[in-house]
């Protein structure tokens, strides 16, 4: 499939680590995209670093403001908002995420041979932890994967077409056409990711995991909540006693 790619990053209170997310951006060896970059009702200056960067972006940059709290909300605004302008293809990252200069032209490839629902690969960021905090990262990435396959809840006899993927937010792409069909990224509740990739499950079978698809996630998480906390998180048990979501 060909057509007009839009890349989306919703962005709450990231005034801090937005830039480098936009230096990464900058940085891709394929720049033929719009970046749609959707301030989540930051109090800071989110959306003037992203107006800022437009100036001097090597690619299209918007900003639009969605007042709703939540990233499923701003994510679906963005989406919509990116197809309305004539999006074909549609690639997200997160405000706090570095995606490795072949990011995008992977998402396009792996939408161009196989249109559906693209899943990339995360690992975590080299300038927020050292080996330790990486490799738990990693552990806890895998701990999530295994426990989405094996849940109950997931499995094929339920009306779903494909398999149970590891489906992480800040890193996927889709077709227009597909997110319009299973109706958007859930607005509310969390975990709207994993409500998501279901959707997509019960409508089709074209979901296609992409290991050149990388980003660098954040572990901003992991320092605020531990590895037990973090693993709490990613088995949808909430923060418990932790507070707001860091991230």
């Amino acid at each position: 499939m060909n057509g007009p790619l839009w890349v989306v990053v919703p962005a709450h209170q990231e005034e801090a680590r937005l830039p480098a997310t936009l230096k990464a951006l900058a940085a891709q060896h394929d720049r033929d995209f719009t970046l749609l970059v959707v301030d989540n009702a930051s109090a800071d200056r989110t959306g003037a670093v992203a107006r800022e960067f437009a100036r001097t972006a090597p690619f299209p940059v918007e900003v639009i403001e969605e007042p709703e709290k939540g990233v499923g909300s701003a994510v679906d605004t963005g989406f919509r908002y990116a197809i309305g302008r004539g999006a074909a293809l549609l690639a997200r990252t997160d405000a706090d995420c570095l995606p490795r200069p072949g990011w995008a032209g992977a998402a396009r490839a792996a939408l161009t041979d196989r249109p559906g629902l693209v899943c990339g690969r995360i690992t975590a960021r080299r300038d927020e932890h050292g080996p330790l905090g990486r490799a738990g990262f990693a552990v806890l990435v895998r701990l999530a994967a295994l426990f989405g396959r094996l849940r109950p809840g997931h499995a094929r006899r339920h009306g779903f077409r494909a398999p149970y993927r590891m489906h992480a937010g800040n890193n996927m792409a889709i077709t227009a056409e597909l997110y319009l069909a299973v109706g958007g990224m859930p607005r509310r509740p969390s975990p709207t990711d994993r409500l998501f990739l279901n959707a997509v499950r019960r409508h089709t079978d074209r979901i296609t995991p992409c290991r050149a698809m990388v980003v660098e996630n954040s572990t901003r998480r992991l320092r605020a909540y531990g590895i037990t906390g973090t693993a709490r998180w990613y088995l949808d048990q909430g923060s418990g006693d932790q507070g707001t979501d860091p991230r």
